[in-house]
């Protein structure tokens, strides 16, 4: 999968989550679903997934024999960094941890599984060559 082509489909996954989150107030209206900050979550998770996916395009691009380091290594940083953002955030901001850290983990386990969807479709058309 090209990364012009991984671009498009990221776009169309990223405006089909905004549609679903614009939709669950509307669908939930007496239940507080989403945090306070939750676009600047979305856009951080959002925005960490896209810059790793192309971290690891560039590192099997690169050497196609340590494609999986690559993405270990992609995953591992994704991790940490997200880990650090959670941290600075629950500093700065004193709010419901209950519905952030389910914001959270919804949002990070669905970018993940759509970031190793995406590589290993990547890594099945290396090994067809």
């Amino acid at each position: 999968m090209t990364l012009a082509k991984f671009t498009s489909i990221y776009f169309v996954f990223v405006g089909i989550l905004i549609g679903i989150v614009a939709v669950l107030p509307v669908l939930f209206p007496n239940v507080q679903l989403l945090a306070p900050n939750f676009w600047l979550l979305f856009g951080f998770i959002a925005g960490i997934t896209y810059i790793a996916y192309v971290l690891v395009d560039l590192g099997l691009k690169r050497n196609p024999q340590v494609g999986i380091m690559a993405i270990m290594g992609s995953i591992t940083v994704k991790m940490i960094f997200c880990m650090a953002f959670v941290l600075i955030y629950s500093i700065k901001v004193k709010e419901n941890g209950l519905l952030f850290i389910l914001n959270f983990f919804s949002l990070y386990l669905l970018f993940i599984v759509f970031e190793m969807y995406c590589l290993l479709r990547n890594l099945r058309h290396q090994n067809l060559k």
